[in-house]
């Protein structure tokens, strides 16, 4: 197969800055990722060494100036010794370790320094999947006129009914030529700046499509590359200060690193009750806001809303983004829920990127599962909670004792 990574910065706008934020914070830190597939699939024989062969690919993937120079402007809030760093990253094929049983089931870990396998996420899971639909004749079914179409009316009625909406789905792409013309698409579309109805009037959008994870993306259509954090920096710190002050000093942590920029905390890693219980007036003030991705939105949306106003903020000064496996008519119907309250962003993965007919789209992640500080200190286990009980991950007995912490 040929390469299907072929740019370093084909990965989410998180992992750079998360990248920055293990330099400065934790630069000896080594741990351990997970390759976890939700709908427990059976992948054809041989697939393990197809996806090894993409990986043995990846030391010749490196950043260019043309690369450096889109962050440097569009991603500002990152240093110019950040890029030299960067000039010299090499993925190192031996971090990661691919094996599939009998059965055929995957399993797959990334072992190493943090600030080295970090990047491997976003390099694992989309390769993953093209590879799938390649092998189920997907590809050969593709049919590029239909799919644009169906595009661009999603598209249209999007930015219709007022969604400030982005791509977020490069993990679990059907391809990454699929995922170029959502990005195209979309941008075309929000430049018409209105539809035509069918009496022939002349609508203008109330929306925006404003960027996409995907930095490459991003910098080829010159749109914003979007992303803050992962749930990663939250469950790496639970072994550092607790569970009951990890959020509290990740905000403060990555506040510092940032100097206030990149403001959208992502908090639900161990669920709302603890994320809600610690936080201060101080670190509500210094985020622009929050991003729900589990949980029941409108319950998550009047939570947040009463955190705000019990710590004398305003809560329409602040935003609200929404990523939890959203499609259009659901972000619309949050859209109206939400109702002008708080400042509603949505960014929508899958539903964009592989919702594509007669194809069944992957449920895979790759988690942070083990940790130690530096390399001679203990490992230790990093679990995610989550408000949505099939998002828990990790190990069983330190995610019942955890909970049993929180009281749930």
């Amino acid at each position: 197969m040929t390469p299907i990574i072929q740019h370093l910065t084909d990965n989410d706008a998180y992992t750079f800055s998360c990248l920055y934020y293990i330099l400065q914070k934790y630069p000896r830190a080594e741990v351990e990722y997970t390759f976890f597939d939700r709908n427990h699939t059976r992948y054809p024989k041989g697939f393990a060494a197809l996806l090894q062969e993409q990986v043995d690919y990846m030391p010749n993937v490196v950043i260019t100036e043309e690369e450096i120079a889109f962050m440097r402007r569009k991603m500002y809030y990152l240093p110019e010794w950040y890029f030299t760093f960067l000039r010299g990253y090499r993925f190192s094929p031996e971090e990661v370790s691919i094996s599939q049983d009998d059965e055929g089931y995957l399993s797959i870990s990334v072992t190493g320094k943090w600030y080295s396998t970090i990047i491997w996420e976003m390099v694992l899971l989309p390769c993953i999947s093209e590879i799938m639909h390649q092998l189920q004749g997907d590809m050969e079914r593709y049919d590029a006129a239909r799919e644009q179409e169906r595009t661009r009316a999603k598209a249209t009625r999007a930015l219709a009914n007022g969604l400030v909406i982005s791509d977020f789905g490069t993990r679990r792409r059907f391809n990454f030529a699929h995922q170029d013309m959502v990005v195209r698409t979309f941008k075309e579309v929000a430049e018409q700046g209105g539809y035509t109805d069918e009496q022939g009037e002349f609508h203008e959008f109330t929306g925006s499509f404003p960027g996409t994870s995907n930095v490459y993306l991003a910098m080829k259509y010159d749109l914003t590359p979007i992303g803050t954090m992962s749930h990663q920096l939250i469950s790496f710190e639970e072994n550092v200060s607790g569970l009951f002050e990890c959020n509290f000093n990740v905000m403060r942590k990555f506040s510092d690193v940032f100097d206030g920029d990149n403001g959208i905390y992502l908090y639900d890693c161990f669920g709302d009750t603890v994320f809600f219980n610690n936080l201060s007036k101080r670190m509500a003030m210094m985020y622009r806001g929050l991003r729900v991705d589990s949980g029941n939105e409108e319950e998550q949306l009047e939570k947040i809303i009463a955190k705000y106003h019990s710590l004398g903020i305003d809560p329409a000064t602040k935003q609200i983004v929404y990523s939890n496996a959203l499609n259009i008519d659901r972000a619309i119907e949050l859209h109206r829920y939400t109702s002008g309250r708080m400042q509603d962003s949505y960014g929508i993965g899958t539903h964009l990127t592989c919702d594509i007919e007669n194809v069944k789209p992957m449920n895979i992640v790759i988690k942070l599962t083990r940790m130690r500080i530096t390399e001679l200190r203990e490992w230790h286990d990093c679990v995610k909670l989550s408000c949505d009980k099939g998002k828990t991950l990790g190990n069983p007995d330190k995610c019942a004792y955890l909970l049993s912490q929180i009281g749930n």
